[in-house]
């Protein structure tokens, strides 16, 4: 069975390829390299990556090109016909959501529109995506479920994730496609996104420089370790969606459907102060930070925490890593990755 991979030389992407490569199962990757965070990073994966795939015996293929690319999408599909679509592949982060909406429309929502036309046409057995906490908006309720409705985005980023929920459905509806959607809470670990706060502050701290803390600290986020994300990921793979034999059309949950369709929120369960994060980066670097506080961002939300439940109950699994130990495996590969 090959799997494509869309985002392969992203964070998550190069994570669940690795585990990919590592149990024998072929990986068909997707991913253009834009510099909206440095290219050498993502370049430094992929050669760990087909250092894997030479070590395993085991077939790693990449094809470096846009999701909005419809022409490059469908060879990928005609060409290589993966048997499961992972599709990490997106235009990340909330608050570059308000400086460049376009870059969102485009990726999120046409390259999406792409993969599932993909999957549609070439028999695909099951189509996972990322989702994201960010689609409980303006929601206060916690822990956040898969129950709850989502119709406050606070952000074009969460209104795009929802927006591929919607899509997704759609297809599980018309054509039968096995979807499921993950709402990944706030992802850290070895090799993570350079635009996120755990690489800001380690990075500012080690140059002793002051790090940004917004909303003057009060921030409560449900941290998820990669390999927390990564094991959920491969959980859901494993066991396609299927029709909710309990769906009631009088009373619809939009956690699942008549139609193949599942969502499940991948997080921690264990809701973090922000300033308790900190902490945890402090106690990794023997460094205490210089703080400059500073008020909420716009598009932000306060706090996020997952309810699992529904993730526990389909695959037997709940993140577990706590704050402090995944903290401390980050500062080491960041210790050894930049030689510092």
């Amino acid at each position: 069975m090959t799997v494509l991979v869309t985002g392969a030389a992203g964070f998550i992407g190069f994570h669940l390829s690795m585990r990919l490569l590592e149990r024998g199962t072929p990986v068909l990757g997707f991913d253009n390299l834009n510099p909206y965070y440095d290219p050498a990073l993502k370049r430094a994966r992929l050669h760990s990556l087909q250092d894997t795939a030479s070590r395993t015996g085991t077939a790693f293929t990449l094809i470096e090109a846009d999701l909005e690319d419809g022409e490059a999408v469908h060879r990928a599909f005609a060409e290589h016909r993966p048997q499961r679509v992972v599709n990490l592949a997106a235009q990340a982060g909330v608050r570059y959501s308000i400086e460049n909406p376009s870059a969102y429309i485009q990726a999120n929502l046409v390259g999406f529109g792409h993969i599932l036309e993909g999957c549609r046409h070439h028999g695909v057995q099951h189509l996972v995506y990322a989702s994201s906490s960010s689609v409980y908006g303006g929601n206060t309720h916690l822990p956040f479920s898969e129950h709850q409705g989502v119709d406050h985005p606070v952000s074009l980023y969460a209104a795009s994730k929802k927006a591929n929920e919607l899509m997704a459905h759609t297809y599980s509806n018309l054509y039968g496609l096995p979807t499921s959607g993950l709402r990944f809470f706030t992802v850290y670990g070895p090799w993570g996104r350079p635009d996120m706060a755990l690489f800001l502050f380690t990075r500012a701290m080690l140059a002793g420089e002051p790090i940004q803390v917004f909303n003057h600290g009060q921030m409560v986020r449900d941290f998820t370790y990669i390999d927390d994300i990564v094991e959920s990921l491969l959980r859901v793979l494993d066991r396609p969606a299927e029709p909710d034999p309990a769906f009631d059309t009088a009373e619809p949950d939009p956690a699942s459907s008549w139609a193949p369709y599942r969502l499940f929120n991948i997080g921690n369960s264990n809701p973090t102060p922000l300033l308790d994060y900190i902490e945890a980066i402090e106690a990794a670097l023997g460094i205490t930070a210089e703080k400059q506080l500073r008020p909420m961002q716009p598009g932000d939300v306060p706090a996020t925490a997952a309810d699992t439940t529904a993730l526990e109950a389909w695959t037997g699994f709940k993140p577990n890593t706590s704050v402090r130990e995944g903290v401390a495996r980050f500062v080491a590969w960041y210790r050894r990755f930049y030689n510092v």
